[in-house]
């Protein structure tokens, strides 16, 4: 019988921390006690406002623009050559995923508000975040580590691995999408038919949603960055492998795009941890720090635009396709000025005589 209530009341305590309906975004509950208050308020509302149309009018048109950009190079080499590089395939597979990132984060075109929605389709709209924010990390992380035997070839089963990277694809594909599965569950089972305030990380997710988020969405890929940066400048090449430098500035995307997301994701999943923290101690927070996790997210949205930009200007396909479109560009200018020239020319000695 003490078996069955120590249970019952452990039951009962999982159903307390997971019950989500008492959380709330500071902007909603106006219960300001000074006019200090009201103006920090009204001032964080602003730069919300701001940031968002900044990313909006500049970030994402310049991100789609190169995420197309990109794709047709891409295409237009396969359909050239019938082929496609490792490295062309995974870096496509990453364009995609941040392309996908940067149409979902049009749900932050309501800022200051928040996007009106059921808890239903706020869940399938993170869990399409989720599957392209997994995809992504550990895409690059694939990457890096076809990078890193080139310099370092070793017959092993990993590298025979990497050899197939439709194989190693599939394979991120997968666990991105019983990541993105869990963390879909974690959201919550709850007044799935009741419209809330959503964001593509919800904010009534339990905490368990954060945790596992942090853990194999940043710590987990982190390691994963830090451990192939380690061999890449502490393990000795072999005497035939290109300096260092000569490696890097071949194939410098890669290295510049995980510095650009380590930096970007690790200030986002900083502000995810303390979400974490405040909701474990049942409080909704302030203003402020409502402010700091809404350009979190909007820096995190930012990098999926920047990192495409990289790519287009860094990755050597990429990179000399521009330049020919640049050159034939120049070349039809030089020649539609050479056609004007002899015209104003025949014009001038006409009015003479």
């Amino acid at each position: 019988m003490k078996l069955f209530c120590g249970n019952k009341h452990g039951v009962e305590g999982r159903m307390t921390s997971h019950n989500m309906t008492w959380i709330s975004y500071p902007s909603k509950n106006l219960a300001f006690i000074s006019p200090e208050e009201i103006e920090a308020f009204i001032a964080s509302q602003n730069i919300i406002s701001r940031l968002m149309h900044c990313y909006i009018a500049f970030f994402v048109p310049t991100g789609l623009i190169a995420g197309i950009c990109i794709l047709i190079v891409f295409i237009k080499n396969y359909l050239q050559y019938k082929v496609i590089e490792n490295l062309d395939l995974l870096l496509l597979h990453f364009t995609i995923s941040n392309i996908i990132m940067i149409f979902l984060s049009f749900t932050v075109i309501t800022r200051p508000d928040y996007l009106k929605a059921t808890h239903y389709t706020c869940n399938v709209l993170s869990f399409f975040f989720n599957f392209s924010y997994f995809n992504s990390q550990y895409v690059l992380i694939l990457t890096l580590l076809i990078l890193l035997l080139k310099r370092f070839p070793a017959r092993t089963a990993l590298s025979k691995a990497t050899q197939r990277p439709i194989l190693c694809v599939g394979f991120v594909l997968i666990y991105a999408f019983c990541l993105s599965l869990t963390e879909a569950v974690l959201v919550g089972t709850d007044n799935y038919h009741l419209e809330t305030d959503c964001q593509l990380d919800p904010l009534f997710a339990w905490p368990e949603y954060e945790i596992i988020k942090f853990t194999f969405g940043f710590g987990i890929p982190s390691f994963l960055q830090i451990l192939c940066y380690t061999v890449l400048f502490a393990k000795k090449a072999p005497a035939e492998a290109p300096a260092l430098k000569q490696h890097i500035r071949t194939y410098p995307a890669a290295y510049i795009i995980s510095i650009t997301i380590f930096i970007c994701h690790l200030f986002y999943n900083i502000m995810i941890l303390f979400r974490t923290t405040l909701k474990l101690q049942k409080s909704i927070g302030t203003p402020k720090n409502e402010l700091v996790m809404n350009i979190a997210e909007i820096v995190l949205f930012c990098e999926s635009c920047v990192s495409l930009v990289f790519i287009l200007c860094f990755h050597k396909p990429c990179k000399d396709e521009i330049l020919k479109v640049i050159q034939n560009c120049r070349r039809e200018n030089t020649a539609n000025n050479h056609l004007e020239i002899p015209v104003t020319t025949m014009t001038h000695e006409s009015g003479s005589q």
